[in-house]
């Protein structure tokens, strides 16, 4: 209930749409004793006293109070579609702005396909409850308080034979809620594991295909499919059997309710006017009690569906994204002290990490797979938290520093260059929304981008497709690059930017990251020589420490793990597979 009543309570924000949805459901239920009213009139007065001449007037009356139904009923449809979908999206809006707002170990945890379930999904079944709760629940409420009230004064005995099933019917229906909520759990996170499943083939369908393995995936996305196709029939099977009870136990009134009318009438003490009222007013009565199967459902749903939402919602914010100092000046001078850190509770990913990057140097990170030189990145820019020691960014703590707008002085070149389905300008457009068109072509002729770019279908405007895939893996680096340069940030950071790509790339790359890092305090991660040759200082990471740390020619002199690297572990003489251009 608290959930309900917490999903209730986002009317507050929607006064006036709650107020005109309530009104127009109130006079279009005022008008449901017209008809018996009209009936009884008819058999107990009308055609009793053969009132000819009341005939018409009496008629019209009624045609024009169910027109004037049918137009608050349209007025109603319209007012409530603008309602759901003014809730969904402010809902969904605060939802979405929440996740961006959450920790990155909080995304480590999530798959993709539940967070597009709760955002897609599950949003709209809390719409559903705030608005038939207004248009469905209260109006029901208020009709049957109508009808009964108009009943009553017509016949109290009768009147209390008709509602004789109501006990059952409440108890029919609580039983139901109580039990089912478990089964729509259940299907809602079936539903959200076969989301994940698929997107996570959608985006790896090139590794599906190139293994042959769509006959296992099918099998395995018949599974998870199998388990929605459960969950959804525990939840039918208990519909299938409580509702048929529920309307049979409501309609078996009608025949206890003629019963004891035809009763009253044969004794002379009720005239069969009433009968007609109450026959006409039973269906206006019971209603609402249809609607108690359809409603129980929505409720029941929205209320799963509204846990699953409130649970994000009430996750902490990241820490500092907007609060916190916010320098004038980064002159980007970097110190790394003592600084510990591991994803899960085991051996650090790295551990005593101590080194410091003056304003404007290049610092090379190098070592094997696993030695942590990513997460260094990643702590540089707070997506995660050190566990000991500090970062010291032009001597401030990282931790009392804005991390919207630490972020705001980093450029990050990734070695995967990610590029959102829309065209060159919006991605390039992100580091500086305000940017010219001149400003683009110059950040795009730094990094060597100009001339592809300016060789596409629509130029600019171009799209790029999913992750970027209507462009080869080179020219997706170099518009990573263009979007960094556009950025102008006073540090720098650049994971394996010239990984798996062609060594002409790699040259024109390479001129592009030269320009970048100029005049620019830079953290350079790289799996080729001539990324690293000229940094200031090297650092030779391993099993998450710093080994080795030095100048190129320092470490080759020693002897150790940098100069077992430059022998075997660099590709730079070796000769790649020329990348095609623009590939599907």
């Amino acid at each position: 209930m608290s959930t309900l009543f917490r999903i209730l309570r986002y009317t507050a924000r929607y006064r006036w749409r709650t107020l005109l949805a309530l009104m127009l459901a109130v006079s279009g239920t005022l008008l449901v004793v017209v008809m018996p009213m009209s009936l009884k009139t008819f058999m107990d007065d009308i055609i009793p006293n053969k009132k000819f001449d009341a005939i018409l007037p009496a008629s019209l009356v009624v045609i024009a109070a169910i027109a004037l139904r049918q137009v608050i009923f349209t007025a109603r449809t319209l007012s409530n579609s603008a309602f759901e979908q003014v809730v969904v999206h402010d809902l969904r809006r605060e939802l979405y702005d929440k996740i961006q707002r959450l920790p990155m170990r909080w995304f480590d945890n999530q798959p993709t396909g539940d967070i597009m379930t709760r955002v897609g999904s599950d949003v709209p079944a809390i719409e559903k409850v705030i608005v038939d709760t207004i248009d469905q629940a209260l109006s029901g409420l208020l009709q049957f308080s109508i009808v009964l009230g108009y009943l009553l004064s017509l016949h109290p005995g009768l009147t209390a034979v008709t509602l004789a099933p109501m006990p059952l019917i409440a108890v029919a229906t609580w039983i139901y809620s109580r039990r089912n909520e478990a089964r729509y759990k259940a299907a809602s996170e079936a539903g959200s594991a076969l989301h994940s499943m698929l997107h996570d083939n959608i985006a790896g369908i090139r590794q599906i295909k190139a293994y042959t393995v769509e006959p296992e995936e099918l099998l395995r996305f018949d599974r998870f499919s199998a388990g929605v196709r459960q969950a959804q029939l525990n939840v039918a099977k208990a519909n299938a059997f409580t509702w048929p009870a529920v309307s049979w136990i409501a309609e078996s009134g009608i025949v206890a309710m003629m019963a004891a009318s035809a009763y009253w009438i044969l004794k002379g003490e009720m005239e069969v006017g009433t009968l007609g009222a109450f026959l006409i007013s039973w269906g206006y009565l019971f209603d609402p009690l249809s609607r108690i199967g359809p409603l129980t459902q929505t409720f029941v749903g929205g209320v799963v569906s509204g846990k699953r939402v409130f649970s994000i919602l009430d996750l902490h914010d990241e820490v500092n994204l907007t609060e916190g100092l916010r320098p004038e000046h980064l002159h980007g001078h970097v110190r790394f002290e003592n600084v510990s850190f591991s994803y899960a509770e085991k051996a650090p990913t790295v551990g005593s990490i101590n080194l410091e990057a003056l304003p404007g140097q290049t610092i090379a990170l190098v070592g094997p797979t696993g030695a942590g030189k990513s997460t260094l990145l990643n702590l540089l820019t707070r997506f995660y938290e050190c566990d000991e020691g500090r970062i010291l960014m032009d001597g401030i703590p990282l931790t009392e520093l804005s991390k919207e707008w630490l972020r705001d002085h980093i450029g990050y070149v990734t070695q995967e260059s990610f590029l959102f389905n829309a065209s060159v300008r919006e991605n390039l457009l992100l580091a500086k929304p305000g940017a010219t068109e001149d400003e683009l072509w110059d950040a795009l002729r730094a990094a060597n981008a100009d001339g592809f770019v300016s060789l596409l279908e629509q130029g600019l405007d171009t799209i790029t497709g999913e992750r970027g895939t209507r462009l080869s893996g080179g020219e997706r680096q170099r518009l990573s690059i263009a979007r960094a340069l556009l950025k102008n940030p006073p540090i720098l950071l650049l994971d394996e930017a010239t990984s798996a790509v062609d060594n002409t790339t790699e040259k024109l790359i390479q001129q592009a990251l030269d320009r970048l890092r100029s005049h620019r305090t830079s953290f350079v991660i790289a799996h080729r020589l001539s990324t690293v040759r000229d940094a200031h200082r090297i650092c030779v990471l391993e099993h998450g420490h710093v080994v080795e740390s030095g100048r190129h020619e320092e470490l080759i002199a020693r002897g150790g793990l940098y100069a077992r690297l430059c022998a075997t572990g660099f590709p730079e003489q070796k000769t790649l597979p020329v990348e095609p251009q623009n590939q599907k």
